[in-house]
């Protein structure tokens, strides 16, 4: 039985709610990627060149801790995963996320929210960090 993953991180509740959506549109499970340790506001400032998402997101080698992974990944055929768009691209804990868990033999899909970037660049830029996936759909969801 084919059966569908929604993993997404949300700094601050966007991306959850259209994670919730893309869960009941495809009856998938959650999972919730969530840091180790939970960014503050002042974490998310990106007006701020010293707030730990911009350091984070200057270092292409950057893995944030997460706080779990998914023991049940192996039960999954197709994985969406979602964030929002920090400066055009994936946040590098979606790597922490990718590199933590086995998704040979699934469909890998992305789905963003974001307040003026595409999900095209983030999309792009997963895709070819790991080719060694076989990736799918993206989707914007604002």
């Amino acid at each position: 039985m084919k059966k569908t993953l929604v993993a997404y991180f949300s700094a601050t509740g966007t991306t959850r709610a259209a994670a919730e959506q893309l869960a009941k549109e495809f009856n998938a499970d959650l999972f919730e990627i969530a840091p180790e340790v939970p960014y503050t506001a002042a974490d998310l400032d990106w007006r701020d060149k010293t707030s730990r998402s911009t350091l984070e997101m200057q270092d292409k080698s950057s893995r944030p801790a997460i706080k779990d992974i998914c023991g049940q990944i192996a039960d999954y055929d197709t994985v969406w995963i979602g964030f929002p768009v920090w400066w055009y691209t994936a946040p590098t804990i979606i790597n922490t996320f990718i590199e933590a868990h086995d998704l040979s033999g699934k469909v890998l899909n992305v789905f963003a929210t974001s307040g003026g970037s595409d999900v095209k660049d983030s999309y792009n830029d997963l895709r070819n960090a790991y080719p060694q996936y076989t990736w799918g759909d993206s989707r914007l969801m604002n």
